[in-house]
This record gives C-alpha cells, sequence and structure tokens, in this order.
C-alpha cells in the first residue's frame, strides 16, 4: 500500500519569512503610496459628478457646443480619467514595483541579483 507523502512545509515558512522581510514592507508600502492616494481622488471625483447630476442639474444641461452638454463632457471624462490611471499606475508598477517584486522573488529563488552576478 503506497502512502502519500508528506506536504513539505517549508513554502509556508517562506512565505510567512518573505512577507515579514523589510523588503517586502517596503514593496507594500510603495505600492499603497500610489494606490490609496489614487483610489481616494477617483472616488472623489466620481461622487461628485454623480453629486452634481443629482443635485446641480442646471449645471449639468449647459450646453457646450451643439447637444453636448456639460455632463456628458463630465462622463465622457469619467472614462478618460479611468484610462489615464490605468496607464498611471502601469507606469509606476513598471518603474517602481517590479524591480522590487523581482529582487524578492530572485531572492526566494535562489537566483543571484544583478549586483552579485556583476561581481
Amino acid at each position: 500500500m503506497a502512502t502519500t507523502p508528506s506536504p513539505d512545509p517549508s513554502p509556508i515558512e517562506d512565505f510567512t519569512e518573505v512577507q515579514n522581510s523589510p523588503e517586502f514592507k517596503e514593496l507594500k508600502r510603495t505600492h499603497r503610496s500610489f494606490v490609496f492616494p489614487m483610489t481616494v481622488f477617483f472616488l472623489l471625483w466620481y461622487f461628485a459628478y454623480v453629486l452634481a447630476a443629482a443635485y446641480l442639474p442646471e449645471f449639468m444641461s449647459i450646453k457646450v457646443m451643439g447637444n453636448i452638454n456639460v455632463g456628458l463632457v463630465l462622463g465622457l471624462l469619467q472614462f478618460v480619467s479611468t484610462f489615464v490611471i490605468t496607464a498611471l499606475y502601469v507606469s509606476f508598477a513598471n518603474r517602481k514595483l517590479d524591480p522590487k517584486a523581482t529582487a524578492i522573488r530572485h531572492e526566494i529563488e535562489g537566483h543571484p541579483t544583478t549586483q552579485e552576478a556583476s561581481q
């Protein structure tokens, strides 16, 4: 009768060790430094639009050009701002998060860092 091997407990230990490491904490801090302020900005912008639509119909119905009014322009800017925030996050992640995450991954996997490889 074959026995199933017990799971190796080391990945759990590695996970908690990495999670508590200063490098991982710095990665989380860097991520949050972008995500939290941007979330607050977008939610304020979104709720301002919703409240303006609900309580300022005269303002939202001001004609800008032809049949295009302020409400339509602000509504379309909601979509534009979503794409802009996405592009900003991708740029931020490529510059700030990915190098730190890659360094942590290489450390876990036992790859030499770029500094160690150059020596």
